[in-house]
C-alpha cells in the first residue's frame, strides 16, 4: 500500500483528516484516528466559526492543486465536492439549526462511547475521561443553540421536544450503565478507576440538558415543519452530490411508488386472499410463529449467520470478497436510537469491524420477514462490501476519501440497489421475504414524494386517494399526519416506525430521498454500460470498478462510468 504522501494532493488530502481528527474527536473515533478518544468536540459558536474559516482555507488551497494522474483528480474532486457541500451548509447556519433526535450532538456523544474498546485498564481511563467531557460538550452546544434561538432559527418543537425526551431517556442511567459495562469489560474496580462517578455525571448532564431544552428551548421554538426549496436544495446538494430537478424527482418517485405497490398488493393476494388491505397480509405475516426470531441473543445470531451466508454466496461469483473483512458484526443499537437499523464501518487499521446496528424499541420477538432485506441492506453486499472496499483501497483513495468522502446519495444508493440485485440474483425465494423486500423499496419511493411534498408544501397527487380516517387526500397539502399514514398503509410499516420516519424527514431535509435518487444513478449506470459495451459488459466487473472509484456524488460518480471501458 501506498503511503498518504504518494503526491501533493494525498499529502493535503491527509493533513484534512488530521485536522477534523483534532476538531472532532468524534470523527475519530468512528474513523479510527489515535488520539482523540478521551475528548469530545466544541460546539460553541465560536469555535464552529473558527472551523468554518479553516475549512474555507483549505478548500482555497486545494483548489489550487494540480493532480498527477487520473487517482490525483478524483482525490482532488472528491475533497473539494465534499467540502463545499459542508461549507455551504454552515453559511447558511444550517449545520446548528438542523437538529432531530436522529440527527444531533447528543445522539453521537451517546454513540460514540458504544464505538470505545473495552479490553484492559487503559481503556477504562481513556472512556472515563471521555464520560467526564460529557458535561462541557453538552455547555458548548448550549451556547450554539442560544445563538441559534436568538436569531430565531430554531426547528420546530417537535425536534426540540425529542431532543429534549431523548436526554432524559440517557439520563435515567445510560452512561452509568455504560461505566459498569465497562468495568466489568476492564477488569477495573468500579468505584476505583472513576468510571461510576463519571458514568453519573454524564448521565447528569443529559437530564439538565433535558431540562434546559424543555424550559428554555421548547418555548421559543419555530412551528414551521418545512424548510423551504432553498435550504432543500442546500441539504440535497449535500446529501447527494447532485443537481437535482425535484418537481420531476418528486413525480418520478410517486411513479415508482405506484409501480411497487401494484407488485405488494399481487403477492398480498396470493398469501391472504380474504385480506382487505396490506397492512392485514402484514399481520398475518407477523402473527405467523415460523416467522418469528424470539430473544434479542437469537437476533443477533441470526443478523451475524444471516450476513456470513451472503458473503458465502457472492463471494468469487458477483464479487471478490477480501479475507479480511468477511465478518460483519452485528450489535443492538444504544437505548433512545430513532427506529431505523444503521451501519457503522470498520476503523482503518481493521481492528474494529464493520457493524450493523439494530434499535429493538424493547421489543423481544421480530418478525424476519420485514429484516431479510434490510440486512442485504446493511451487510453485504450493501454498506459493509462497500465500506469495507474502499478502507482497503489505500492505494488508490486518499486518506480524506477513504474516511470523509461518503455520500448519501452514493453511499445508500449503493446499498438499496445491493437489495434489489439480490432480487434480480434469485434470494427472496419466499413471498413473504418479497413482500418485506418490496415494502422497503416502497418505503424509499415514498420517502421522496413525502420529503419533497413535506418541506416544498406540495400538493399530494390527485389520486393519491382515502388514508385512513382523514379521508381523500388527493390534492390536500402535505402534513405530517398525511405522511405517517401513507408510510402504515402504502409501506406497512407500524405506526411507531412511520412516526419515527416522518420526524426523522422533517428534521433531516432530503437525506431520505438519498436511497432512492443514488439507487436510480446506480441502475441508470448499470444500463448504460451494459448498452454500450454488449457483450463485454460483465456484472461482477461493473460492481469492482464502481466500488474502486469510492464514495462520490452522483453527478461525478454518473460522469466517470460513462467512461469506463468494461474492466475491473
Amino acid at each position: 500500500m501506498t503511503t498518504s504522501f504518494r503526491s501533493e494532493v494525498f499529502t493535503y488530502a491527509n493533513s484534512v483528516v488530521e485536522w477534523m481528527a483534532a476538531t472532532d474527536p468524534i470523527f475519530a473515533t468512528n474513523a479510527g484516528v489515535p488520539g482523540y478518544d478521551a475528548l469530545l468536540p466544541n460546539y460553541s459558536s465560536d469555535a464552529q466559526r473558527r472551523i468554518g474559516e479553516e475549512r474555507l482555507n483549505y478548500l482555497i488551497a486545494i483548489d489550487g492543486l494540480e493532480p498527477s494522474d487520473e487517482i490525483d483528480r478524483i482525490a482532488r474532486q472528491v475533497l473539494l465536492e465534499r467540502l463545499g457541500a459542508t461549507m455551504a451548509l454552515q453559511s447558511f447556519d444550517e449545520l446548528a439549526r438542523s437538529i432531530s433526535v436522529i440527527n444531533s450532538p447528543l445522539g453521537e456523544v451517546r454513540q460514540v462511547f458504544e464505538m470505545l474498546p473495552m479490553t484492559n485498564a487503559h481503556d477504562a481511563e481513556i472512556l472515563a475521561a471521555r464520560l467526564l467531557s460529557v458535561r462541557e460538550c453538552f455547555k458548548s452546544w448550549r451556547n450554539s443553540l442560544r445563538d441559534v434561538a436568538v436569531a430565531g432559527q430554531l426547528p420546530a418543537a417537535r425536534h426540540v421536544q425529542g431532543i429534549a425526551d431523548q436526554a432524559a431517556t440517557y439520563g435515567q442511567g445510560a452512561f452509568a450503565d455504560l461505566a459498569k459495562r465497562a468495568a466489568a469489560s476492564c477488569f477495573v474496580d468500579l468505584g476505583a478507576s472513576g468510571l461510576l462517578s463519571a458514568g453519573e455525571d454524564a448521565d447528569a448532564a443529559c437530564r439538565e440538558l433535558s431540562e434546559w431544552f424543555t424550559a428554555e428551548l421548547l418555548p421559543r421554538a419555530g412551528t414551521k415543519e418545512a424548510c423551504g426549496s432553498h435550504r432543500y436544495q442546500l441539504w440535497a446538494s449535500y446529501w447527494t452530490g447532485a443537481t437535482l430537478d425535484l418537481d420531476e424527482l418528486y413525480q418520478w418517485g410517486y411513479a415508482d411508488l405506484r409501480r411497487i405497490r401494484s407488485r405488494m398488493l399481487e403477492i398480498a393476494a396470493e398469501l391472504t386472499p380474504t385480506a382487505t388491505s396490506l397492512v392485514e397480509t402484514a399481520a398475518f405475516l407477523d402473527a405467523d410463529p415460523t416467522r418469528q426470531i424470539v430473544s434479542v441473543n437469537a437476533l443477533l445470531a441470526k443478523l451475524k449467520a444471516f450476513t456470513a451466508q451472503a458473503v458465502l454466496a457472492l463471494d468469487g461469483v458477483h464479487f471478490d470478497i477480501d479475507p479480511r473483512v468477511r465478518f460483519c458484526d452485528a450489535r443492538i443499537a444504544p437505548e433512545g436510537s430513532a427506529a431505523a437499523p444503521y451501519y457503522i464501518g470498520p476503523s482503518e487499521d481493521l481492528s474494529r469491524p464493520g457493524t450493523t446496528w439494530f434499535p429493538t424499541l424493547g421489543a423481544t420477538t421480530f418478525s424476519w420477514w420485514r429484516h431479510a432485506s434490510t440486512w442485504y441492506h446493511e451487510g453485504v453486499p450493501g454498506h459493509h462490501l462497500q465500506d469495507a472496499t474502499a478502507i482497503l483501497l489505500g492505494d488508490r483513495l486518499s486518506h480524506f476519501h477513504r474516511l470523509a468522502g461518503w455520500t448519501s446519495g452514493y453511499g445508500e444508493g449503493w446499498a438499496l440497489y445491493a437489495e434489489r440485485l439480490m432480487d434480480e440474483l434469485g434470494f427472496f425465494t419466499d413471498l413473504g421475504d418479497e413482500l418485506g423486500y418490496l415494502a422497503n423499496q416502497a418505503l424509499r419511493a415514498a420517502r421522496v414524494v413525502v420529503d419533497i411534498g413535506l418541506h416544498l408544501e406540495l400538493a399530494a397527487p390527485d389520486d393519491l386517494g382515502v388514508l385512513g380516517d382523514l379521508g381523500d387526500c388527493g390534492g390536500t397539502t402535505w402534513t405530517p399526519e398525511m405522511a405517517i399514514a401513507l408510510l402504515e398503509e402504502w409501506t406497512i410499516q407500524d405506526h411507531e416506525t412511520s412516526v419515527s420516519e416522518v420526524d426523522r424527514y422533517l428534521g433531516m431535509p432530503a437525506q431520505a430521498i438519498s436511497y432512492k435518487v443514488g439507487e436510480r444513478v446506480w441502475l441508470a449506470a448499470r444500463a448504460e454500460a451494459q448498452e454500450r459495451l454488449g457483450d463485454a459488459f460483465s456484472l461482477k466487473s461493473f460492481h469492482a470498478y464502481a466500488l474502486r472509484l469510492g464514495p462520490l456524488g452522483l453527478d461525478t460518480f454518473a460522469e466517470e462510468l460513462r467512461n469506463w471501458d468494461g474492466h475491473p
